[in-house]
């Protein structure tokens, strides 16, 4: 007999980037009395890696528990960013409800299309928190009708059409019901949770059953499963099944070793757990996503949605250049291959796959974002390596055509902008799909581009509008090959020799164009040390001095001026190099450099590529 737990809410926040999910979340943390009165907490307490503290972006999703009037909530906070909505897909299975935040000012964006339409195809209760009304530019009356219509595009029923709104002010800590009252604090939010969003439903007299949704993993326990229990009990100790939807044939019998549930920010031990609670269980080696544990009596796995595939790959390759093993602790390609696996097992939208050279390794994932995030953890950590460009992953039809991944891009720029934006995205083979005015003298386009139309550009696109634009993409399916792109209107300056760079080298290199390095760097040859305007390479030797005679002396190299160099940073650097460039990571630099270093191998190496392609 199915029942209703009804001192459980499980709800899940979910949001475009940046319109303030997890400042929510720290409030409502704070107002259920999680922390001591006088108990120091940091601001987006959730995002818990250096990573996500920086850029103010949620990357894995996680969990915490409130108590609100003898109701316990468990709240799955959610990444907003496109790269990262394998894991939105997944926690969605645990709830039973979501807070949709949308910004009082910017509105429904492209990723609250995304993650309401998989919250409205799972039959979800939503909850709309307009967030950020106290901003001077606000505009939730607006807002309000947007989100309507979103709704209403998206196909949803009468039930999710009639859902409430709340208009909140994360950073102030307020919610009200009335959208021209300010509230005081977050109380009307907590009562629309336990008023609106059902609790959990499941048999607790059935055989056990627990879908897990998410991977933990910590050094000391290893990988920890975290999901719903949806029928049954779950006891320390007992034997179960682990059995997948997408696996008919795996079935493999273990004992629960450790159960935790949520608690605030802690993980508290239990020794079991009833239907509707969030756990998280450990001491099972062999556990993953979509698994589910179950009854060995009874094996049924629960149905799961499968994860989405990879859209993007790099080579992560061991470093070779002249400087390797200088600055990193781990360099070898055993280092990297333990690494790269690790990562698998928390994050199960990446791949990773040996290549034909025990050096390299291709790890494909969702996106330039995605890796980007990898590839700063790893040097952070000590790991030295190298990446090649980012490249598509294709796929083929039934007849053999070529299929490459579209996206949706959603630009907000000055109308001033707009005509260099367009120009450069049909370059690129965009297609523009509508133009909309929208407040204070900006324009929304709508873009149906190949992914790797975008790879590379977003550098450009903040010059073109002079950091004035705001893009977002989002992942739109695979389409016929649209031809080629030319990706860079630039060439590279190159360093002629190794050795130290000096003044008067880098001063007659500044006019061939932008440099990348200053005086007294180490260099070696075939290191890229800077960008030409045109084209086409040029190789220069920045190690040069002045030779000395009896009327000069060295030290007339004082009167040289430099021109500061642009010093890139990671995402730069990763869309700055070209198919024929690496990109050397190390935890202390980052180094642009030819595959080849050697200037006459390089050269012939163009010369037969040129003859093939002819």
């Amino acid at each position: 007999m199915k029942e209703k737990r009804e001192d459980i809410r499980n709800i899940a926040i979910i949001a475009h980037v940046d319109h303030g999910k997890t400042t929510l979340v720290d409030e409502l943390l704070k107002q259920s009395g999680v922390f001591r009165e006088n108990q120091d907490v940091n601001e987006r307490v959730m995002d818990s890696n250096d990573i996500e503290r920086e850029r103010g972006i949620t990357i894995l999703s996680k969990n915490t528990a409130v108590m609100y009037k003898g109701t316990k909530i468990n709240i799955i906070d959610t990444p907003g960013h496109a790269d990262f909505g394998g894991e939105v897909e997944r926690v969605l299975k645990m709830v039973d409800g979501v807070i949709l935040v949308v910004d009082a000012f910017e509105g429904a964006m492209p990723q609250t299309r995304f993650v309401l339409s998989k919250a409205l195809e799972l039959g979800l209760e939503v909850i709309v928190c307009v967030n950020k009304v106290d901003r001077p530019e606000a505009r939730p009356a607006e807002v309000v009708d947007e989100v309507l219509e979103l709704f209403i595009d998206l196909d949803a029923d009468e039930r999710q059409l009639d859902c409430p709104f709340v208009f909140a002010s994360a950073k102030k800590g307020t919610a009200s019901l009335d959208m021209d009252k300010e509230g005081t604090d977050m109380m009307p939010l907590f009562d629309t949770i336990i008023e609106h969003i059902p609790a959990p439903e499941g048999d607790p007299e059935a055989g056990t059953q627990v879908l897990i949704s998410t991977i933990d993993y910590n050094e000391y326990v290893g990988r920890i499963g975290v999901g719903k229990v949806d029928n049954g009990i779950v006891k320390v100790g007992r034997d179960v099944v682990i059995v997948n939807a997408h696996e008919p044939d795996k079935c493999k019998k273990v004992k629960i070793g450790k159960l935790y549930e949520y608690d605030g920010l802690n993980k508290v031990e239990v020794q079991e757990a009833g239907i509707g609670s969030i756990v998280a269980i450990s001491g099972i080696a062999d556990i993953h996503i979509g698994d589910t544990l179950c009854d060995p009596e009874n094996p049924i796995p629960i149905p799961f949605q499968k994860i989405s595939e990879p859209t993007i790959a790099m080579n992560f390759i061991v470093n070779d250049s002249p400087f390797a093993g200088q600055e990193g602790k781990y360099v070898t390609s055993r280092h990297i291959k333990d690494r790269l696996f690790k990562e698998l097992n928390t994050d199960v939208s990446l791949r990773v796959e040996e290549t034909d050279t025990t050096e390299a390794f291709k790890v494909s994932g969702r996106g330039e974002l995605h890796l980007s995030v990898l590839i700063e953890n790893m040097r952070r950590e000590g790991y030295e390596f190298a990446v090649s460009k980012a490249e598509v992953l294709y796929h083929y039809d039934e007849d053999g055509k070529k299929l490459e991944p579209m996206e949706k891009a959603y630009i907000d720029v000055p109308e001033d902008f707009s005509g260099a934006v367009i120009e450069k995205l049909s370059m690129r083979k965009g297609e523009l799909m509508g133009m909309t005015p929208i407040n204070g003298g900006y324009v929304r386009l709508e873009f149906s581009i190949p992914s790797r139309g975008l790879i590379g550009y977003r550098g450009e696109f903040m010059t073109d509008t002079k950091g004035n634009g705001i893009m977002n993409t989002i992942f739109d399916g695979y389409a016929p090959f649209k031809g080629e792109i030319a990706y860079r209107k630039q060439g590279s300056l190159i360093s002629f020799e190794s050795g130290v760079s000096v003044t008067y080298g880098l001063f007659n290199a500044q006019e061939r164009g932008t440099l990348f390095i200053g005086a007294g760097e180490k260099v070696y040859a075939g290191m890229v040390i800077g960008e030409n305007p045109k084209l086409e390479d040029i190789e220069l030797n920045v190690c040069k001095t002045k030779h000395l005679t009896n009327t000069r002396s060295s030290g007339s190299d004082d009167a040289l001026t430099l021109i500061t160099p642009k010093k890139m940073s990671l995402e730069q650097c990763l869309e700055f190099i070209g198919t024929d460039e690496l990109l050397e990571v190390t935890p202390e630099s980052l180094r642009i450099r030819k595959r080849i270093l050697d200037s006459t191998q390089r050269k012939r190496a163009m010369i037969s590529a040129q003859n093939k392609s002819n």
